[in-house]
């Protein structure tokens, strides 16, 4: 029998980019999170969920999510828990404000050196706050590791050996690799579980230790007596990160401008449903090249 895996996923709280208005940036370039709802990045939901599917088939095997941002950002290690996850860990530092791609990897390949041995690490191809579907690489990267990108399903594990199936542009592909890897995974991958009812009983006054500051004397004596309730964090110190690295003297990135663009139809042609017609606008897209 397959002895258990131990798998990181990457997770990422996002600003709903549905929402965006005029105060979504701050004079400095930087996104203003307080303006804008926050959700879990849902191609990380989707990477979640194949370290959930691993885990069911892997007797042993164990979910560890991880996060950087703020210290509400906990909120999404919590939603990990309620879907499966067996732990987490929130990294949150001043140190870290403003990081762009470059500085984010680096803090999380730190975090992940710190956090221990590991045969996966998980995460959304991209966020959608970002859009670069840089990070994931990046991390594998600085950590000296193989990865599979646009991962659509784990199929198969067999002792060390992983094979994916991978969702391009142009077709499908289903490559091999060798654990310790990192794989990124694509919003074409099975969505990820609801919520589980006993999970979530379980976890729902699960929190860091910032938030365990401002907790009634009643939670303190919950958390005392129910260890798991406890969400760890990292600092800058904790991970042993150089912060000229981190935060805005570490990101090369500068955003200039943030909007939302809807896209509206100005044209629209109606066809019969006759085969000269449909012929006749083939034709048309092909030569304004829309198609083709």
């Amino acid at each position: 029998m397959m002895k258990g895996l131990k798998i990181v996923v990457l997770a990422k709280q996002v600003p709903d980019t549905r929402n965006v208005g005029k105060d979504a940036m701050k004079a400095d370039g930087t996104v203003n999170r307080a303006a804008l709802d926050a959700i879990f990045n849902p191609e990380d939901l989707n990477a979640l969920e194949q370290a959930l599917t691993l885990k069911d088939k892997i007797p042993g095997t164990t979910v560890t999510i991880l996060t950087m941002g703020p210290a509400r950002a906990a909120e999404i290690i919590r939603e990990g828990l309620y879907r499966g996850a067996d732990n987490g860990y929130l990294l949150t530092d001043r140190a870290f404000a403003g990081s762009d791609t470059l500085a984010t990897s680096y803090a999380l390949s730190k975090a992940i050196e710190k956090i221990g041995p590991f045969d996966l690490i998980l995460a959304g191809r991209q966020a959608i706050d970002g859009d670069t579907a840089q990070v994931g690489p990046q991390v594998a990267e600085k950590l000296n590791l193989p990865q599979i990108t646009y991962a659509e399903e784990i199929l198969d594990i067999n002792g060390n050996t992983i094979i994916v199936k991978r969702r391009l542009e142009r077709g499908v592909e289903t490559v091999r690799g060798k654990m310790p890897l990192v794989i990124t995974v694509t919003g074409s991958a099975r969505e990820c579980r609801p919520r589980h009812a006993k999970q979530t009983m379980k976890y729902k006054h699960a929190k860091t230790v910032s938030e365990i500051q401002e907790a009634s004397e009643d939670y303190l004596q919950l958390y005392n007596s129910r260890p798991y309730l406890n969400i760890p964090e990292l600092n800058v110190n904790d991970i042993q990160a150089d912060v000229t690295q981190l935060g805005l003297n570490g990101s090369p990135t500068k955003v200039k401008n943030i909007e939302n663009v809807v896209l509206q139809a100005k044209e629209s042609k109606l066809i019969q449903n006759d085969e000269k017609e449909i012929e006749a606008l083939m034709i048309e897209l092909i030569k304004n090249h829309t198609i083709g």
